[in-house]
């Protein structure tokens, strides 16, 4: 398979930016609105999108100015979304903190034989003590405890899509053979499951596994089981850093280089002519102008407005991560490693960037020029593209943009491969080769 640029969008929610449920067209309420998802998944299926990607957050966010992030399961909506449209991958995320192997890996078993294996699952370790407080009275373990919970977690999830030694076939007497499926009787610190998983296995072996951690606890965790994954890279020069990272610990554990894929988070911003676009930017980010970007900076990092020069080139040091804060390290690790890297200033600064992901801002031509350059330099293999307001800029992007990309030749006018390992050019899983890479 020839090298192609790879993309999935984004679907939460009314859109990516806080205020987006107050933009654009549909009802504000359109986050609980099962037709919204379906719309903006047939608008990515135009797109020739390689998959929709959902985030998943079990817990209300209750500040009414934003809107809710994450509402529907993404497993129940992606379910009934496969149903009814063709081709396109369905990307959800789950915690292996609040979950059980046996059942998220028999609901994604199902997911995938009704999808045709067009699903890839993105696990992550949450974070956040109001997810806690949702599954029973027990705090937040500690961040090492949850990696190595994860570990076990993906551990046992591979080996029941694995407790199948092939899908069932009818014997002489017309019976299937149940001595193809396998008990696991797995005993580990966290967990105690029997097996087999009640669903065999389907084509694609099991489903794409994504990974999103970006601390070094994460991108062990994303060596070790990570095929696609998504992140914070805001540098040209810290996306070849990390993209290289997480190979050479991937290829440590006895893993292929060329099966991980580095597909980081970007946010488009498209007028037609580019001081439209930054005037978009600044409507949409609800700061009014660039003055207001700049003051929204010096609230978030701690700074005296009144004191800041916007040109003066700005420190790393004024964003430092902690293993027990609530946004996610990788977030805060990529901003300073965009000023470590790039040396900018303030005001580059809150043009660079919107949400913790990379953002271009421009015409459709300067928005592709800005996807292809990082792509043809082997930084990154594709991006989750983040609409700000839903549908409203994802239509934008497949009407403008899309074709752009085509004409170029790096993005594909049609639909290649049925499954998501065919899709993303990623091998059969070999029996085993996560439980030997998992500590």
């Amino acid at each position: 398979m020839r090298r192609r640029l790879f993309l999935t969008a984004c679907i939460n929610s009314t859109g990516y930016v806080g205020g987006s449920h107050r933009m654009g067209s549909g009802s504000p309420l359109r986050f609980a609105e099962y037709d919204h998802y379906l719309n903006a998944t047939k608008i990515a299926h135009a797109g020739v999108f390689d998959a929709v990607f959902l985030s998943d957050h079990p817990a209300l966010m209750t500040d009414a100015s934003q809107r809710p992030l994450h509402s529907f399961d993404p497993v129940v909506l992606f379910t009934a979304l496969a149903a009814q449209v063709p081709d396109i991958g369905f990307e959800l995320t789950a915690s292996s903190t609040y979950n059980s192997p046996y059942n998220l890996a028999r609901r994604i078993a199902t997911l995938d034989a009704i999808s045709g294996g067009r699903t890839i699952v993105n696990i992550v370790s949450s974070f956040n003590p109001a997810v806690a407080a949702n599954f029973g009275s027990a705090p937040l373990p500690p961040r090492e405890a949850r990696y190595r919970q994860a570990h076990e977690f993906m551990a046992v999830f591979n080996a029941l899509f694995e407790s199948w030694d092939v899908r069932p076939s009818p014997t002489a007497e017309g019976a299937w053979d149940a001595s193809g499926a396998h008990r696991l009787d797995h005993k580990g610190e966290f967990y105690s499951v029997a097996g087999p998983l009640n669903v065999p296995t389907n084509r694609q072996g099991r489903p794409v596994m994504a990974q999103a951690g970006a601390s070094n606890d994460g991108i062990d965790f994303a060596a070790a089981h990570g095929e696609i994954i998504y992140c914070s890279l805001l540098s040209l020069e810290a996306a070849k850093s990390f993209g290289s990272e997480v190979r050479t610990r991937a290829q440590r554990l006895g893993r292929s280089r060329a099966s991980v894929k580095i597909v980081p988070g970007l946010v488009p911003v498209l007028g037609r002519s580019h001081k439209e676009a930054l005037a978009r930017h600044e409507a949409i980010s609800e700061t009014g102008s660039e003055e207001g970007l700049l003051r929204r900076f010096a609230r978030g990092a701690g700074i005296d407005y009144a004191g800041l020069d916007p040109d003066a080139p700005l420190s790393a040091d004024l964003f430092q991560s902690s293993v027990d804060q609530q946004r996610p390290v990788g977030f805060t690790d990529a901003l300073a490693a965009l000023i470590r890297h790039d040396s900018v200033t303030a005001r580059q600064f809150v043009r660079r960037l919107e949400g913790g992901h990379r953002m271009v801002v421009g015409t459709p031509d300067e928005v592709v020029e800005g996807i292809v350059s990082w792509w043809e330099a082997g930084a990154v293999d594709g991006y989750n593209i983040l609409p700000p307001v839903l549908p409203d800029d994802l239509s934008e992007f497949v009407a403008e943009v899309i074709p752009r990309l085509q004409q170029r030749g790096v993005f594909p006018a049609r639909y290649e491969g049925a499954t998501m390992r065919e899709r993303f050019d990623l091998p059969l899983p070999v029996a085993g080769e996560q439980l030997r890479a998992a500590p």
